[in-house]
């Protein structure tokens, strides 16, 4: 329509237009453009390598006419300066720079809310920085989702979602796929993925977080499809498979953090491919931040220290880092209350035991049981004494 703002590239630069006048039909050299439009050229043009990422990453699709109305704002701010000027104005800055997706730090008070160190904080942070897909794995009970969310939160504020795969999971479940309507027919309906993406084009320079707990019991391959090329190179664009939409690119302020069980054999399902694309951390209860977190919750709380005592030597008993028990079991209130600590020793610890050692002829009960354990605190303390 007149005024609307066109561009096309020619020697390495793009040219930014704005359409002045209705269509009129002329006759052209074999009859390939004789619908015309007037269009009021800047007359200089910008150096490709100048333009802003998502600029680019438009103009790498490989069609005759590309739709960019999703970056109409960073075209206005290209086509005219602050001051209302051409800016084929040599005296004006042409290209407004990219602003990059800045992270807030982490804090103290989010630190001390999941009893983890600051620093350790502030380095999952830069690792989304750097690559914006991360994953805490370990054992059960080590916190992975709550660490995921509220990370999320103090990232993202309300701008985060949380979906869970598991073995049925699809594509047509995570970002997009035909789904019946209230006609009869069927409609293309948007999943999580694609509704944080369309939210995150909106706003170029705030983070969106989806959270995707257990990803590792989805097949991967299927769920991502084509998106996993895109996980790795943001700056690029592919054809999706249900939508008509032609390069689809993954905005750079999306960020996933997926959690992921360590106990669960299913993690041998996770390919080179996934690993290269996300930056993994371990969460297991021998080592830090996980093994601190137990003690910080205790003395936060006033609560028995003797349990982290009880906790600290179960784990030793554990070869198997993937089945050490992790300290959500014991961040509870009902363990700090009569009987507790005895009820969620004999539903909760042992029958996870049972399971690791089944078939192996481990007596779990004398091995792990709670009077067995206190016992093997009880002669520690003396020896130490």
């Amino acid at each position: 329509q007149t005024g609307d703002i066109v561009v096309t590239t020619s020697g390495g630069e793009l040219f930014l237009g704005t359409i002045t006048g209705e269509a009129e039909y002329r006759r052209s050299e074999g009859n390939l453009s004789n619908l015309r439009r007037a269009v009021d050229w800047t007359p200089d043009g910008i150096d490709y390598a100048e333009l802003p990422s998502e600029v680019k990453t438009r103009l790498q699709i490989q069609y005759d006419v590309v739709e960019m109305t999703q970056q109409l704002e960073v075209l206005e701010e290209l086509l005219v300066s602050d001051e209302g000027e051409a800016i084929s104005d040599p005296e004006t800055p042409r290209v407004p720079v990219d602003q990059p997706l800045e992270l807030p730090p982490a804090t103290e008070e989010l630190a001390n809310k999941l009893h983890v160190d600051l620093d350790w904080l502030n380095e999952c942070i830069d690792l989304l920085s750097d690559r914006p897909q991360l994953i805490f794995y370990g054992p059960p009970g080590t916190g992975k989702t709550y660490i995921a969310h509220h990370l999320a939160e103090h990232l993202a504020g309300d701008n985060v979602r949380l979906v869970q795969f598991h073995p049925s999971y699809s594509y047509e479940d995570f970002f997009e796929g035909d789904r019946p309507n209230e006609a009869g027919g069927f409609s293309l309906k948007p999943g999580p993925l694609r509704k944080a993406v369309e939210k995150a084009r909106e706003n170029p320079t705030v983070p969106y977080v989806l959270i995707i707990d257990e990803i590792n019991r989805g097949n991967l391959a299927k769920v991502f499809g084509e998106l996993y090329f895109l996980l790795e190179y943001r700056d690029r664009t592919v054809d999706l498979l249900y939508s008509d939409e032609t390069g689809f690119d993954l905005p750079k302020n999306v960020l996933l953090i997926g959690t992921m069980n360590t106990a669960d054999r299913s993690i041998a399902l996770v390919d080179a491919a996934m690993r290269r694309r996300f930056s993994f951390v371990a969460l297991h209860p021998s080592e830090p931040p996980t093994s601190h977190i137990l003690r910080r919750w205790i003395a936060a709380t006033e609560r028995d220290a003797g349990v982290a005592d009880l906790h600290d030597e179960l784990n030793s008993l554990i070869h198997d880092t993937d089945f050490k028990i992790g300290p959500s079991y014991f961040m509870r209130e009902a363990v700090y209350e009569p009987g507790g600590l005895e009820r969620v020793w004999r539903t909760s610890i042992l029958p996870l035991l049972e399971e690791h050692h089944y078939g192996d002829g481990t007596d779990v009960h004398a091995r792990y049981g709670l009077a067995a354990i206190r016992a093997r605190v009880e002669a520690r303390t003396r020896n130490d004494e």
